[in-house]
């Protein structure tokens, strides 16, 4: 089972190699990394051309921003299941055998999360690790996985710990949307789950760096409209305060209470069934 991981980059060469090196460090047999340089000036290039060996492909020259550096390292990969590392964060040393494990024991998912995202620090030091809930197509299309109405948002989709099948890619066009310029993840995922649910499984996989010149630091706001233009493409639909204060009582509620009320939103999620003996699917609720 083959693995396409890109990664873009430019002008993050204090954060690159570590992020680089999580990659390679990856204990799979079949793994394709690409990295697409935006045309770096800060070392970046020396510093990709020391593992250039090991690299299916890599290129540095300016580009139209990190979709269209994906959008150039997806139509270039072979992978059986593709995810994205960006140049600052970082993957768990078991990431890639507990997905590709995942992967060859349900065909039948086709994307997967974690339910555990890892945050850290500019000096790489783990600084937050919450627990998720789930993830569910009807929510996501109504905000829940982006902070625009706070009392329903729960929490993103972790997109370093994001993983799928090059069949689901396909369907879903085989592109990253460029006329985005921070939220082509969150676009992708909205395309996603026109055609599959995305399942959770719980353990850690990736961990986003939380660093000064991130999208998160510097241009929320701007992330945020690119979220609300997406989801007006769906019918946007956020919850009314009278549905917020509901679900909010509900919360001290039996959950077959909220279940029955419709209400309640089923998420899969995957878990090892015994003593890590076999993936399975499962079914919860989330409010």
């Amino acid at each position: 089972m083959r693995f396409t991981i890109v990664t873009p980059s430019f002008n993050q060469n204090r954060f690159l190699q570590r992020s680089m090196r999580s990659v390679l460090g990856q204990e799979v047999e079949d793994l394709e990394y690409i990295v697409i340089d935006g045309g770096s000036t800060d070392g970046s290039v020396e510093t990709i051309k020391k593992e250039a060996a090991r690299l299916a492909f890599w290129r540095s020259r300016p580009d139209r921003g990190y979709a269209d550096a994906l959008h150039e390292g997806f139509g270039r990969s072979t992978g059986e299941i593709m995810g994205w590392l960006n140049s600052d964060d970082m993957l768990t040393p078991w990431a890639l055998r507990a997905v590709e494990s995942i992967f060859r024991a349900l065909p039948e998912v086709e994307w997967i999360t974690t339910l555990y995202p890892l945050v850290m620090n500019e000096e790489g030091m783990v600084i937050a690790a919450r627990q998720g809930e789930g993830y569910n197509a009807g929510a996501f299309y109504r905000g829940r996985n982006v902070p625009l109405s706070p009392r329903f948002y729960t929490s993103v989709i972790q997109q370093e710990s994001t993983f799928w099948r090059r069949s689901l890619w396909e369907r879903a066009g085989a592109r990253m949307d460029d006329s985005l310029r921070m939220a082509g993840d969150f676009e992708l995922w909205a395309r996603f789950f026109q055609h599959g649910a995305l399942h959770a499984v719980g353990i850690p996989i990736g961990c986003f760096r939380f660093q000064k010149q991130s999208f998160t630091s510097n241009a929320m706001a701007g992330y945020l409209d690119e979220c609300r233009t997406v989801l007006r493409r769906y019918r946007y639909k956020p919850p009314s305060g009278v549905e917020t204060a509901a679900r909010r009582i509900a919360r001290v509620l039996p959950r077959r209470f909220y279940r029955l009320t419709g209400m309640a939103y089923p998420v899969s999620k995957i878990r090892q069934e015994g003593r890590g003996s076999e993936w399975i699917v499962y079914r919860d609720w989330i409010l």
